[in-house]
């Protein structure tokens, strides 16, 4: 007699969320503009476009999680002290757009697209938020502290932290002990084997809808080229760039890994190994 599809997930929603997303986990690590950002190629213009729709989307994910702060689908998940991040943005948004930064803030047609499923899901499918808020918190506290170093040194930004509050979680002592705390009380959530489902399912379109922002982004970065890197930074990083890419076959399929072809030099066995431990955090933008 078959099994049925759910019982062979992990016996913990957690658990189960991080098996079935491992493939689109691994394609958003892939997109172009987080390869990019993990090895410091960031600039300005790109650095203000993602915080930009980070705002959108957490202000979205926020109003529907106080929506539904008290209803048992979603209520052991509610840590707005430690969690919320619509203030910190708040504050990024006027280091990087001004003091008019309401009227200033883009909003690009993926955010928009990432923001309406949200408002969908809580309005009509607030259990489906869990697996929302696992994809963008977690990951936030996962990869957060290097992705605020790596954006300080590319942008040469201050050493006080100013327009970085988002990485930063002040009422959290322990980023690896509140994520077991947080991950505890998911396995505490009583679902059905069909809603157990629809959450892991709605755990890949979080991570696709990520993708499909930094695509977005991506793309609006190629057309428009006359942003710069900060002086002091760009020269080493195009060089590093270039050698990089000269040490790539012309014919490397794409999507095929490159770790034979990158280790022929010490620089580049350099830049693989930071670009390696660097993708171990790079879901801080994503759960990125």
């Amino acid at each position: 007699m078959d099994r049925p599809q759910s019982d062979s997930l992990p016996q913990d929603l957690s658990e189960a969320l991080k098996e079935a997303t491992k493939e689109v986990h691994a394609q958003a690590e892939n997109a172009e503009f987080m390869r990019n950002f993990q090895r410091g190629q960031v600039t300005r213009k790109g650095f203000k476009l993602v915080m930009a729709s980070l705002y959108h989307v957490y202000v979205a994910l926020e109003e529907e999680i106080e929506r539904n702060k008290d209803n048992p689908v979603f209520a052991p998940l509610y840590f707005p002290e430690e969690l919320h991040r619509r203030a910190a943005l708040e504050q990024d948004m006027a280091f990087w757009y001004g003091p008019s930064w309401q009227e200033a803030v883009p909003y690009t047609a993926a955010t928009r697209r990432y923001v309406d499923r949200l408002q969908q899901v809580g309005r009509r499918e607030p259990e489906l938020l869990v697996a929302h808020a696992y994809t963008r918190y977690l990951g936030d506290l996962s990869g957060g502290q290097v992705l605020k170093k790596i954006a300080q040194k590319a942008l040469d930004l201050p050493s006080s932290g100013e327009g970085l509050a988002f990485f930063t979680f002040p009422n959290i002592d322990s980023a690896t002990k509140f994520k077991q705390l947080y991950r505890s009380r998911m396995n505490t959530l009583e679902m059905t084997p069909e809603v157990r489902q629809r959450v892991t399912e709605e755990a890949k379109t979080a991570f696709l809808l990520n993708i499909q922002l930094f695509e977005e982004l991506q793309e609006l970065l190629k057309q428009d080229p006359e942003d710069q890197h900060p002086s002091q930074a760009a020269g080493l990083r195009h060089r590093a760039s270039s050698r990089l890419q000269d040490s790539i076959p012309a014919e490397q399929p794409r999507g095929t890994p490159l770790l034979s072809s990158l280790s022929q030099t010490p620089l580049i066995r350099w830049l693989l190994t930071l670009s390696v431990v660097v993708a171990t955090v790079a879901m801080g933008f994503y759960a990125l």
